[in-house]
């Protein structure tokens, strides 16, 4: 089981900084780079229990470590994530004996809707924008084309994570006595989507894309059509190796 701890740290330090500021010696200036190494390295080595205890580790470090740092100052944000339940009988999909490892953030999607009548007849389209989902595992990406400006490195162990944007159709276009239940449909499919998102065992995310529209095409005979907008948001792991630590795929940046 994997659990997530999405921080956005800001290191701000104060203390004797005359001599930088008026003759340009750098000889008490703590490189931006080395602050952001040491936030890498605690990540690692102290864990995160808290937001609170991370930065009072990193506060202590720098002014404990550094005579001319008087005064360390750390803000962090972060961000909230809610693990992706899965369905009942996933016994039957791709990947689903890995399951506890996919999350989406909380607080972040807008549910959308455009309705168009002509006097006749209706158009029903809903969906949802900007809910951001993670897969820690469960993806790979390899065997893609290669020229001479390409520099991604094949990855047979992942995160995927993208801001899913959907917009799906209904097929219902006048009979009022058949209108769809539009909360429970709005909800079913969002669902259908999570999970396939969590149970698909992932080599693309155009893979991914297209058992998620599956999922919910197949699961709600009153959509008809679906589409999607999955724009990759990369995580890259941290090369821990120069303070002497092993980043046994732990501490990414995005």
């Amino acid at each position: 089981t994997h659990h997530i701890k999405d921080l956005n740290v800001s290191v701000a330090l104060s203390g004797d900084m005359d001599d930088v500021h008026y003759s340009g010696s750098n000889a008490n200036v703590l490189p931006t780079d080395t602050t952001k190494n040491t936030v890498f390295a605690f990540a690692k080595e102290h864990g995160i229990e808290s937001a609170e205890q991370f930065g009072i580790h990193l506060a202590r470090h720098f002014v404990s470590s550094q005579e001319p740092i008087h005064r360390a100052r750390i803000r962090i944000e972060e961000y909230a994530w809610e693990r992706i339940a899965t369905s009942d009988g996933n016994s039957k999909f791709i990947g689903a004996d890995e399951v506890k490892h996919s999350f989406a953030r909380k607080g972040m999607e807008t549910r959308v809707s455009q309705i168009t009548y002509d006097g006749e007849t209706w158009e029903v389209i809903s969906g949802l924008k900007d809910l951001t989902v993670m897969n820690s595992t469960n993806s790979e990406f390899w065997g893609y084309v290669k020229d001479k400006y390409t520099t991604l490195k094949e990855a047979y162990d992942r995160i995927l994570a993208t801001d899913v944007s959907a917009r799906w159709r209904y097929n219902w276009t006048s009979d009022e006595q058949r209108m769809p239940n539009w909360e429970k449909s709005y909800e079913q499919a969002r669902k259908h989507m999570l999970h396939a998102f969590a149970e698909t065992y992932s080599l693309s995310l155009q893979q991914t894309l297209y058992q998620m529209g599956s999922r919910i095409i197949n699961s709600r005979s009153e959509i008809d059509e679906i589409r999607f907008s999955l724009p990759n948001n990369h995580h890259f792991l941290v090369d821990l190796e120069p303070f002497g630590l092993k980043n046994d795929n732990e501490v990414y940046f995005a």
